[in-house]
């Protein structure tokens, strides 16, 4: 049966929260500290792969992390071996985060800099390797930032291919290929229409709540669900009302119930 989508209440909330005075705090921030493309997508990698536990936490940790690389992330990941990245990352500690991990992902991130020219052009190579396929070039992507590594950095860049619904390596996509007022863009690899909801528990619960989906695993598979019941609306952009929605229950003036008072009235669409 198809899912019948309130668009209407979707395209309110998009006007009230899609907005860059409602991303603070939210790891998203630091992207707009860089204009060169090249930096913010390594920013953006690292804000990404951090983004799990408290946002305040996140954000101090981010900020601490692009502090030892300086004004330029692209350019401290294609020169600094793993000599510096043991000096300058030596007690690294986030969560279940190690500094060995995080080592492993900056010489992942630095080996296919360097390889490719960028991480964008990283993707648009592995795009063309998989018959167009993101979901796809999504895995090679992991498996190619993992092979430059000096170990496994699966923690905080997990294989699609295991079922994960590999929320952060989403976000992190939206982040980059998105252009608007909150998400800032730069990639040319990929379109927004390719791009999968970022799926994470309250994102979960609330898509189960609107009943776009009723699987009760946030996995990869539920991710596809939500995205394609999405794509119902914005075939051009199905993560266009990410942002927005993940505002419910964050805010105090948007709860869950509030949303969801409005969202099953009258007017789907």
């Amino acid at each position: 049966m198809r899912t019948v989508i309130n668009k209407n209440a979707l395209d309110k909330l998009h006007r009230r929260f899609h907005r860059r005075e409602f991303v603070s705090p939210d790891p998203l921030e630091v992207l707009y500290n860089y204009d060169v493309v090249e930096d913010r997508e390594i920013a953006g990698l690292i804000a990404s792969c951090l983004a799990y536990g408290r946002v305040a936490q996140i954000l101090k940790t981010v900020v601490a992390v692009l502090e030892v690389m300086g004004p330029s992330p692209r350019r401290y990941i294609e020169s600094a071996r793993l000599a510096r990245l043991r000096r300058d990352f030596s007690g690294f500690k986030y969560r279940f985060t190690t500094e060995q991990e995080m080592i492993a992902l900056l010489r992942g991130a630095g080996g296919m800099a360097r390889r490719h020219g960028s991480l964008d052009r990283c993707m648009a190579h592995l795009l063309g390797q998989n018959e167009d396929d993101p979901q796809a070039a999504l895995c090679a992507f992991s498996a190619e930032l993992n092979r430059h590594a000096d170990r496994a950095c699966t923690s905080l860049a997990p294989d699609p291919a295991q079922g994960s619904a590999c929320k952060r390596l989403n976000l992190y996509l939206r982040w980059m290929v998105r252009r608007d007022e909150v998400d800032p863009g730069g990639w040319t690899s990929l379109d927004p229409a390719q791009l999968t909801i970022p799926l994470d528990t309250h994102m979960h619960r609330i898509c189960r709540a609107m009943g776009l989906t009723q699987r009760n695993a946030a996995d990869l598979k539920t991710a596809q669900e939500i995205t394609d019941a999405f794509r119902a609306i914005a075939p051009r952009d199905p993560v266009k009302y990410d942002f927005a929605i993940t505002r419910i229950g964050i805010r105090r003036d948007m709860t869950l119930e509030s949303f969801l008072r409005d969202y099953h009235a009258a007017g789907a669409a």
